[in-house]
């Protein structure tokens, strides 16, 4: 089992990369944003893998994030959601706003997804919204500008004083756009700004 790989990407296409890895380039499927970053990239990355055993091929399935890795794993255990449609998943929707729509169960959200119908939504929120509630407790989100300890600790802070998750997010996501650098008390209170002005 590949579990990771560290090189140099130097080719891509569509929905691939090629990363050299001392001399030896290794295929890798990638998501959209992730390929739009590795497009540009000439210094050495590391992605975290899956691969995949088939009888006519061996593919490697690679992620930017551990969290995007784990949610992978977790998408292609329902049943009917396979790699290709678990990789359309998480190249059109952020793994937060997937991890809302479960719980929030709206399927709508979900089948504008490329590959996700009515009756893969339904599984999609029944197998899964058990397991949101955990990751949404855990995962660090992909969206790398946001993914601070500070942002993580301050929505936790309002989750506990009572706001919705979502409106917890978005209000941090807002303060973090004003502040520089900012300390997790500092976010909470102008968080608690944005909130008062709804």
């Amino acid at each position: 089992m590949i579990a990771h790989l560290c090189g140099e990407p130097v080719l891509t296409g569509d929905r691939w990369v090629v990363i050299d890895v001392g001399g030896i380039g290794y295929q890798v499927q990638v998501t959209q944003p992730a390929l739009q970053m590795l497009s540009h990239e000439k210094e050495p990355v590391k992605l975290f893998t899956h691969m995949v055993v088939r009888e006519d091929a061996i593919t490697l399935y690679g992620f930017m994030h551990q969290s995007e890795l784990e949610m992978f794993r977790i998408l292609i255990g329902v049943s009917g959601i396979g790699p290709q449609i678990a990789m359309n998943l998480l190249s059109q929707i952020g793994i937060e706003d997937f991890a809302i729509a479960i719980l929030n169960e709206d399927e709508k959200a979900l089948t504008k997804i490329s590959g996700i119908g009515t009756k893969s939504a339904k599984r999609l929120i029944l197998e899964l919204r058990d397991k949101m509630k955990k990751v949404s407790q855990t995962i660090v989100y992909s969206d790398t500008s946001r993914t601070s300890p500070a942002v993580h600790d301050a929505v936790s802070a309002l989750v506990s004083l009572g706001f919705a998750e979502k409106e917890s997010r978005d209000a941090v996501n807002a303060a973090t756009l004003v502040l520089k650098s900012p300390a997790v008390q500092e976010l909470i209170k102008a968080a608690l700004l944005k909130l008062k002005e709804r």
